[in-house]
Parts: C-alpha cells; sequence; structure tokens
C-alpha cells in the first residue's frame, strides 16, 4: 500500500494539522446532523452547497471588479 504523504500542507500553511482540521469537522457535522433524517441531511447539505456557490460567485465578482 502506498503512504500518502499528509505534511505538504506545513510549507503552506506552517503549524497548521490537516488531520486534526479533518476530525474536528467530521465530529462537529456528526453532532449537527444527530438525530436528523436521512432528508433532512440531504437538505442540509443542499443548503451548504448552494451557500459554498454564493460565497464562490461573490469573490469572483470582488476579485474581478478590482482588476478593473
Amino acid at each position: 500500500m502506498t503512504k500518502l504523504e499528509t505534511n505538504w500542507y506545513q510549507d503552506i500553511i506552517p503549524d497548521f494539522d490537516v488531520l486534526k482540521w479533518k476530525r474536528e469537522n467530521q465530529a462537529r457535522i456528526l453532532r449537527e446532523t444527530a438525530g436528523m433524517t436521512d432528508e433532512q441531511v440531504r437538505e442540509r447539505r443542499r443548503q451548504a452547497v448552494e451557500r459554498d456557490k454564493r460565497c464562490r460567485a461573490e469573490r469572483a465578482a470582488l476579485a474581478e471588479s478590482a482588476d478593473k
């Protein structure tokens, strides 16, 4: 089995532990979705995707306006 290099990000973000970040966020999501039905979890994910799309569009618009 190939061992994945997990410290490549250290050059970009010093003192950042990606595995710790991943575990913390997974635990947070599990807490937030505890007791939800499958349909509610799917709706939560859909809303998160929509929020992400809006944020990306806003950042793109800001970047474009800064270039002008």
